[in-house]
């Protein structure tokens, strides 16, 4: 009887063990990323795959409409965790562009989310098949697609239009995601297409396969034009052996950042965080290769999560909080 009960309190034991390691820790994130074609679901899905592996957190990566989605998906519950860009984060915490509301105009913030990091820059990427479409003022009067209708790529379409005195008036707008962009620049649709995501975007190395594709850069002149309007966007270039274009081009980026809802636990964010920034070299896909610590912890516009602030200050970082 003795050697049942000394059993039983060690399994008892055990038990309540496992349960203190998992805490906080032993969550489970949904992790909205993008669609399939682009770089967010496919850099997600590795991130949440190592994450899951390495911690006691388990992540799943999951396809959806992109930044403007997962913000609100991540105001709602339906996930945790979430990849925007750095404009559309803005426009959400201070209530402008994709969050005012429809019907009476007023502004709409959301701030019920927090930075985990910024992992990479996205390029906004003007894509065409036609050598002789060779600035931004060559789109006046050609079909063009700029992104699903209020979408975060719609609103960059617009910013570098208006750089050029263009308006939506002034081309044949076409609204259509990364995918159906391609498809219909191969099919002779469209005459360009503006795609924002982290070069060599998953859509474009298909175009560019079977096909001779340009990219259209933008001046200085106009760059600091822009930049001054709309300071999230910073200069950047797309070296020619991406996609094999004739030569670099020269454009515009915001960041990739990965959000989190205010509620999820200080440690799973922590766990998220640390365990990426701890491996960069060995996350599975070419994006770690631009991760750093100093542009992780880059963003001031909205405050960080409490699980990653930690991280940070490990690191002798200190970020903004709420």
């Amino acid at each position: 009887m003795k050697k049942r009960i000394t059993a039983l309190v060690l399994c008892l034991a055990l038990v309540f063990a496992l349960a203190a390691c998992g805490g906080e820790s032993g969550e489970k994130l949904s992790f909205g990323t993008g669609g399939d074609s682009g770089t967010y679901y496919a850099f997600g899905g590795a991130l949440a795959g190592y994450v899951t592996e390495k911690t006691d957190t388990a992540v799943t990566a999951i396809t959806s409409s992109g930044s403007q989605a997962n913000i609100e998906d991540i105001a709602s519950g339906a996930i945790q965790l979430g990849f925007v860009q750095s404009d559309v984060m803005d426009y959400a915490y201070n209530g402008t562009r994709l969050f005012v509301d429809k019907d009476t105009g007023e502004s709409a913030p959301v701030t019920n989310f927090s930075t985990v990091a910024a992992l990479y820059m996205e390029q906004v990427q003007i894509v065409t098949l036609d050598p002789n479409i060779k600035t931004v003022a060559d789109l006046e009067g050609k079909n063009v697609s700029i992104g699903a209708n209020g979408s975060g790529v719609y609103f960059n379409a617009l910013d570098i239009l208006g750089a050029y005195d263009l308006t939506e008036e002034d081309i044949t707008p076409q609204y259509q995601d990364f995918a159906t962009s391609v498809d219909s620049l191969k099919d002779g649709k469209i005459d360009a297409a503006f795609i924002v995501a982290g070069a060599p975007t998953t859509a474009v190395v298909d175009l560019a396969s079977g096909n001779d594709v340009y990219l259209v850069s933008l001046d200085d002149e106009h760059i600091d034009k822009l930049i001054a309007s709309s300071p999230y966007y910073s200069k950047n270039v797309i070296a020619a052996d991406v996609y094999g274009t004739p030569e670099d081009c020269t454009t515009v980026a915001v960041g990739a950042v990965v959000i989190a809802g205010n509620d999820v636990s200080e440690d799973a964010v922590y766990d998220f965080v640390s365990t990426v920034f701890e491996n960069i070299g060995d996350l599975g896909h070419a994006k770690q290769d631009e991760l750093s610590l100093e542009f992780a912890s880059s963003v001031t516009n909205v405050p960080y999560h409490p699980g990653a602030a930690k991280y940070f200050a490990e690191k002798g970082i200190e970020v903004p909080t709420a």
